[in-house]
Formats: C-alpha cells, structure tokens, sequence
C-alpha cells in the first residue's frame, strides 16, 4: 500500500474486451445503483487493485478518465480504449483482472502522452453487427425461421444496400434529439458491408462491418434496421436516400444484441507520436489473438444464446410491418 502511494501517476491507455449482457451500457452513472453499467465494474477492479485511490473512483474527472466509445445497453466490445491516470504498479494487468469478472478482461496496456484524451484523439470507430441471416428472409417467400440460408444473389442486394451509407450523409432519421439542420447530424462512413454466412449450431449467421468517424446513439441499429426492412420487402430502396432529406422517416432500430465495438482507430496520433522514441503506436497487433479468442469464448455464444432463448431478432422481426415506410411526416 505504501509503495503504491509513493509510485508515480502515468496516462496510459488500457485495452478493453466485454460481453455486454445485463449491462445498462459502458458509461457510468454515479449515484445510480440500479444500472449497472461496465465502468462501475472497472472502476471497482482500478481501486481494489491498488492502481488508483478510493476517491478517485467517485469522482472520475481525478484520473482523467476517458472512455473512446460508450456503447449502448447490452452492447458488447473486442477493442474498447479507455485512457486515464494510474500509478503503474507491478503485475498491473494481472492485477486488475483478478477483480473483474471473466466476462470484462483487460487484455493490453499502453503509456501516452500526458494529454491524450482517448474520445477526441480518436480518429475512427470499427463496429460490427452478429445477426442470423433469416433476418434477410423475404417476407412473402422465404423461410423465417432457423432453416433459412442466405444466397449469393440476395448478400449481394445486402452489400448494394449497405454500400450507399458510404461517404458523408444527414443521419438526422438514426437517432433521436436531432434535427434535420443539426450540423452534428452530418456523419462520415467510411465502409460497411456484410461478410460470407457461417453456421453455429444449426443457425446460419452473419457479421456486418461498419467504420465510420463516429456515431450517434442508435445510428448503426438503424442503419442496419432500414436495410433489413428492405430487403424483406417492407420498405422501398429509395426510402434509404429519402431518409438523409429534412423529412422525418421512420427508421427501425435493430436489436442490440449483435452489436460489438470491434477497434477503435487513432491515425493521427500514431503518424505524430508512434514512432517518437518515447511513445508506442496504439496498435494492438500481439493482443490480436487474445481479443479473437474473447469473442469466440464471451462474445459469439453470448450472441448466438440469447438469440435462442430471448428470440430478440425474432420479435423485433415481426414489428416490422407496423412500421410505416411509405407515409413522411414533414
């Protein structure tokens, strides 16, 4: 404890990897018991492993907290960052992972330069999106159930689909609390697109990729929700172009059950500092196989689990034709 008290405090980031179930989201809420969100867990394992005082925990601003991304309820993550100040005690990883619970490991740690702030030195944020691929099923002539597998021709309308959200759009309709001439609303993607099914126990999945610059709350489930509509045949291709106008469209929000933040991108900073002498590049190149085994150990049955029992994609499936795409409201 002394030695603890006496070594100095460093700005380094840490490497992050959770399955997000039961979880209100990554973002704390101090005062607020009922939600249990990730960081109350982290901050938790951070003060009993000696890295950082008591009160540093109920008042995160001490250490300089920063988190890259706050993903949403139930939203799991392979590559989350968060930056702040510790004091870099020995065995630190071991440490602070013997006080979390299996489903949150810590799985790489990193010094930085004093100001780092890991939201805003942020230059991209890579998400993907588990679903089984019934959720492509066309509503009049196809299987909806597990039996569904998905063909070339309609992954190809998928990636069609998913391939127009590329560049600069007004995601304004992806989100709530904002309007058309929100300047905040104008939103960059850099790719997205769906990668070949594969089977688990008998369902047949798919992984969506998305990278953008950032996003809104919601923006990818919804992103993902309009094109599904589409392709079941709800809704019309163009309504996806419709929905960057100033009218209100109304967007269907996908489950976040297959929701994973997957990297988070810091260009920049690595061209100004990487390579420095003083400064590692934030790569994360020899914790590749660590976060790939996490997925297959918590995040993918977690996925594929509560899928079976909880029929998530199911129910939402059938909400769909409540939904209506051809009527906007000005």
């Amino acid at each position: 404890e002394e030695r603890n008290k006496k070594s100095p405090k460093r700005k380094i980031v840490l490497l992050m990897a959770y399955s997000g179930k039961g979880y209100h989201g990554m973002q704390r809420n101090v005062g607020s018991s009922q939600f249990k969100t990730i960081e109350d867990d982290l901050v938790s394992a951070l003060v009993q492993s000696g890295c950082i005082p008591e009160n540093h925990g109920e008042d995160m601003k001490k250490m300089s907290f920063q988190r890259c991304a706050r993903t949403d309820k139930g939203v799991s993550a392979a590559g989350q960052i968060v930056s702040l100040k510790v004091r870099l005690i020995d065995d630190i990883l071991e440490k602070i992972n013997n006080h979390l619970p299996s489903h949150i490991r810590i799985l790489g740690l990193k010094r930085v330069t004093g100001g780092f702030n890991s939201k805003n030195k942020c230059d991209a944020r890579t998400y993907s999106y588990m679903l089984p691929t019934f959720a492509f099923a066309h509503k009049d002539h196809d299987a909806q159930e597990e039996v569904y597998r998905l063909d070339r021709e309609t992954l190809e309308k998928v990636n069609k689909l998913l391939a127009c959200y590329k560049g600069t759009h007004n995601f304004h309709n992806f989100t709530s609390q904002k309007g058309p001439r929100d300047p905040s609303a104008k939103r960059y993607i850099m790719e997205m697109y769906c990668g070949e099914p594969f089977v688990r126990e008998d369902m047949e999945f798919a992984v969506i990729k998305v990278k953008g610059q950032s996003f809104m709350m919601h923006q990818i489930r919804k992103m993902i929700g309009l094109v599904i509509a589409v392709v079941k045949g709800y809704a019309a291709e163009s309504i996806i172009e419709l929905s960057w106008g100033e009218e209100k469209v109304d967007v269907p929000k996908a489950p976040g059950l297959g929701l994973v933040l997957e990297r988070v991108h810091f260009e920049k900073y690595n061209r100004r500092f990487g390579n420095d002498g003083l400064h590692e590049p934030l790569e994360w190149t020899e914790e590749e196989e660590k976060i790939a085994v996490f997925k297959e150990q918590y995040i993918y049955p977690t996925i594929i689990n509560t899928e079976r029992e909880e029929k998530s994609m199911v129910n939402w499936l059938n909400t769909l034709s409540i939904h209506d795409f051809n009527s906007s409201v000005v």
